[in-house]
């Protein structure tokens, strides 16, 4: 099971000190994050793509790559990909650079976003945002497939004798995860293709995810790409750690009761006792987290929030060290021990090569460089094989 940090980028007053950082420092604060992520045994960095302010991140795969340059090990990801406003186009070919700069080292978390204004910027129609998820998909599924793509559908341009470049590393395509809250098309798209489910889980009672994610597990049997156990599912999460409940509960509160998406409403208590956020002693956390295996069952990825609402630099990383060697050895220890055989483990490239090649080498593809029409690009992509040039 993948344990990690996932960002949505906000730049956010500190409500204590009252100093709002600059998007330098926030950049610079997220490439820090993900470096302390590696550092202390997680396994996953994720950041969410905006578009509007107070967001910085409206280049996922820009900042991915400066991270996947001072990494070594943790798989890089978004919280999420807007499938709605890019052309899939322009996801297939930067998230295939992504993959091949990283070393393999990604995947791709999918969703509309919840910025309504993104849609006309985009020259988008937000009514029309659930089926044009739904065909941007069907059409990046194919780009990162076959090596000539002829396509038509209703909200972009028809494409004849289209290949996307570069092709995916090991001509195998990054996993991709869909995510939603709320809308059954989206888990029943991400059954058919055999991907993964990704539920943020940080503001809904458990009891809703656990509905939706069941829901896509019947789906993902029902498509044959394996057992309900098999299905392939992530969840979000938030915790702030403390020595004592109450020495938790005091540092986080001033953040929390001013953060746009929770002040001013519920109290910290009752939304910690209402959600999945979890707040208390390292014990408490552990303990809170473990309630998520006994309502999911086993799953593969668990990412948490932790940058955000103005907290400063100095307490998220403190709250990673936390998280990441008291906190997670102990969970994934527990949660290996009750982990059903029959269960999937988290896709990595590895896992993907492997499956498709076994123990035959990768096709890396080839363009030939000789079939006629290289600069303007009129001719149907031509694959040759190593040493045929």
């Amino acid at each position: 099971m993948q344990f990690g940090i996932m960002s949505v980028s906000d730049v956010t007053r500190n409500p204590i000190t009252g100093e709002t950082p600059s998007e330098a420092e926030r950049i610079q604060a997220a490439i820090a994050i993900a470096k302390k992520t590696e550092e202390v045994g997680l396994d996953v960095f994720a950041v969410g793509e905006h578009h509007n302010p107070p967001f910085f991140s409206s280049s996922p795969t820009t900042l991915l790559a400066a991270i996947a340059a001072q990494t070594e090990r943790i798989v890089l990801t978004t919280s999420t990909t807007l499938i709605t406003t890019n052309d899939p186009v322009r996801i297939a070919e930067e998230y295939a650079m992504l993959q091949h700069v990283s070393g393999g080292r990604m995947d791709l978390m999918l969703g509309r976003g919840n910025t309504a204004p993104v849609y006309p910027w985009f020259g988008k129609d937000i009514r029309q945002g659930l089926p044009l998820a739904l065909e941007s998909y069907n059409l990046l599924h194919r780009l990162w497939r076959e090596d000539v793509v002829d396509w038509e559908g209703k909200f972009r341009t028809a494409l004849q004798g289209f290949t996307s470049t570069p092709r995916p590393l090991d001509d195998v395509p990054p996993f991709v995860w869909h995510g939603s809250i709320r809308t059954p098309e989206i888990a029943e798209q991400a059954a058919y293709y055999g991907n993964g489910f990704f539920h943020n889980h940080i503001f809904w009672p458990t009891d809703h995810a656990v509905r939706l994610v069941n829901f896509y597990r019947e789906r993902f049997e029902h498509y044959g790409h394996g057992t309900k156990k098999q299905a392939i599912v992530g969840l979000g999460g938030q915790v702030h750690i403390g020595k004592t409940t109450q020495a938790a509960f005091e540092e986080f509160r001033p953040y929390f009761n001013e953060a746009p998406v929770y002040g001013h409403g519920p109290t910290l208590e009752q939304f910690s006792s209402s959600t999945p956020l979890a707040v208390g002693s390292v014990q408490q956390v552990i303990d809170k987290i473990l309630t998520f295996h006994d309502s999911f069952g086993d799953y593969q990825r668990q990412l948490f929030l932790q940058d955000h609402a103005g907290l400063p630099l100095e307490i998220v990383l403190e709250q990673i060290e936390l998280l990441g060697t008291e906190v997670i050895p102990v969970v994934r220890k527990e949660i290996e021990s009750r982990r059903d055989p029959e269960s999937a483990d988290a896709p990595t490239h590895e896992s993907l090569v492997n499956a498709k090649y076994g123990d035959e080498a990768p096709r890396q593809p080839r363009p030939a460089a000789n079939r006629g029409d290289n600069v303007t690009g009129g001719s149907p992509y031509i694959d040759i094989a190593a040493g045929d040039e």
